[in-house]
């Protein structure tokens, strides 16, 4: 499983509860197209945290490179209707951060020839 991560703080204005039901819609219309997993949204609480990540992250979950890819060629298209929700989200945001993890060891690691 890949991990998709995005950390982020809202923009002046937006008001929080509205934005996470924004994230929902477009995190569930990915998820019904089969091309993420799954999701979570949390948000640092009590101030504990690298301000520089910001006070929301996200976090997508793929099967593998090629779903992530799926869903970024799906988003980029800038079609109806994927470009209403995404727009619902990615207009609200700032000072976004983003990694990609794994699960480990991987699946398909094998031990005992390496030679590093």
């Amino acid at each position: 499983m890949d991990h998709y991560h995005t950390w982020f703080d809202l923009k002046p204005g937006t008001k929080d509860a509205e934005f996470a039901r924004a994230m929902a819609r477009y995190m569930d219309y990915l998820k019904q197209k089969g091309l993420i997993e799954g999701w979570r949204l949390t948000r640092r609480k009590l101030g504990f945290g690298p301000r520089e990540l910001g006070e929301f992250h996200i976090v997508m979950e793929t099967k593998d490179l090629a779903q992530l890819d799926a869903a970024f060629n799906h988003v980029a298209a800038r079609r109806e209707p994927v470009e209403s929700v995404h727009f619902g989200v990615n207009s609200k945001v700032q000072n976004l951060k983003i990694a990609l993890y794994r699960d480990f060891p991987d699946a398909v690691r094998h031990e005992g020839e390496e030679k590093f």
